[in-house]
């Protein structure tokens, strides 16, 4: 067979495309791999959702947190990683941080106020995930909500309101365990404007979440319609109707938000009996979240002394 040779002016320019056409499809596969483990890694919530051992997914969720980070330095714009880091930050931070902080209170005031300080950093670690994910979808919607927050949520629509509810409630938790930050407080209307637009698009949105996030949160908002109180049962009242009634978190929120306001001690014990009596096995996506709350629950059942100042006895 006749070889073929080539001038090297003709070889040259050869080479040098085919490094490119190499290096650019090596990335290409990097990035596809990338994608593919973020994908799958983005949808792996709902293992973690229906555990029964909280203490292990205390455990496990740090590790697959920091994996979900390592694979955004890769594919920066990710829309199921950013969703799911948010979620996932947000999430570990008031069941494995915040809680736990409260319940060390009494015994190490110190340690508890370090960790309500980590569970901040967690949480605008989340808000700053769900603003990415925003951004993405939304270009220079991060800036426009800092100067404009209600003309920047217009732009948003149906698709967006897991990233706004995430958003908007790191946002707000952060707020409620910093409480002597007078930026982060300033920032409440930027929260409000987020969860009210993510409520006018999906009202329903992940069996009731907006609304049982409106139970507490009506009670601090700036700026509202009528008694804070009754907004916050109306909230209370739909999402138990979107939950069927077997989530926890609504029953708990009322009794801690509203029930404590009023010093109201039979209504206190009747929600947490209530939210104790859900047999978390009926629906396993949200027993993990039952566990936690139901946890909640016992502790505060443990604390009524501390809540009311007078207890009435059974």
């Amino acid at each position: 067979m006749k070889t073929i040779h080539l001038p090297r002016a003709t070889t040259r320019p050869l080479v040098a495309l085919l490094t490119v056409l190499c290096v650019t499809t090596g990335c290409s596969i990097k990035r596809l791999a990338v994608n593919k483990l973020g994908n799958a890694l983005a949808g792996s919530g709902t293992t973690f959702a229906s555990d029964d051992d909280p203490e292990l997914v205390k455990a496990a969720v740090p590790f697959s947190l920091k994996l979900m980070e390592s694979l955004l330095n890769e594919s920066p714009k990710h829309k199921g990683l950013l969703f799911a880091a948010s979620s996932g930050f947000t999430q570990y931070a008031y069941a494995f941080v915040q809680q736990d902080a409260e319940e060390l209170e009494e015994k190490d005031v110190a340690a508890a106020l370090a960790m309500r300080q980590r569970a901040a950093r967690l949480y605008l670690r989340a808000r700053n995930y769900g603003l990415r994910g925003l951004e993405t979808a939304h270009p220079g919607f991060t800036n426009a909500l800092r100067t404009n927050a209600l003309g920047a949520v217009k732009q948003l629509k149906k698709k967006d309101v897991p990233l706004a509810y995430w958003s908007a409630v790191s946002w707000a938790a952060a707020v409620s365990v910093s409480k002597n930050n007078p930026d982060l407080i300033a920032d409440l209307p930027k929260v409000e404007a987020l969860i009210d637009r993510a409520r006018e698009l999906d009202e329903a949105f992940d069996h009731g979440a907006i609304h049982s996030f409106l139970i507490t949160y009506e009670l601090s908002r700036q700026v509202g319609q009528g008694d804070s109180e009754a907004r916050a049962r109306q909230h209370f009242a739909r999402a138990v109707e979107l939950g069927g009634g077997q989530m926890a978190g609504p029953l708990v929120s009322l009794a801690q938000a509203v029930s404590v306001k009023n010093q109201n001690g039979v209504e206190f014990k009747s929600l947490l009996d209530r939210a104790l009596a859900i047999n978390v096995d009926a629906k396993p996506e949200w027993r993990l979240a039952n566990l936690i709350m139901q946890r909640r629950a016992r502790w505060l059942l443990a604390h009524t002394e501390d809540l009311f100042l007078t207890v009435e006895k059974p």
